[in-house]
């Protein structure tokens, strides 16, 4: 049988910097896809997204390039990924309130 998950690891959640989500183990997945949205903003933020992967939830590498938050609600899906999944950002020119949904099938 299938099974799907989705996690929400950021809730009303407002960041001024870089940071990163929790960790989330998904190893018995084969897709996931991120949902980064945007509730408000202060200023003219601009924040860079970038998956990071890792083989025990402690050390982390970057899966793919850095994408821009674009609009309301930014998306994409990741492929070939490991055991632990998590977004990394990168802020400049203001903060962001936020919602991170990872959602996830087997």
């Amino acid at each position: 049988m299938l099974q799907s998950q989705t996690a929400i690891l950021e809730r009303n959640t407002t960041f001024s910097g870089d940071f990163a989500t929790e960790p989330f183990e998904t190893g018995w997945t084969r897709e996931a896809r991120w949902f980064f949205q945007i509730l408000s903003t202060e200023g003219e933020p601009q924040v860079d997204l970038t998956t990071q992967v890792s083989p025990d939830g402690l050390t982390w590498v970057d899966l793919d390039d850095p994408r821009q938050a674009s609009g309301e609600l930014t998306t994409w899906p990741v492929r070939e990924y490991g055991h632990w999944l998590r977004i990394r950002g990168t802020m400049t020119g203001g903060s962001v309130k936020v919602r991170i949904y990872l959602a996830l099938k087997s």
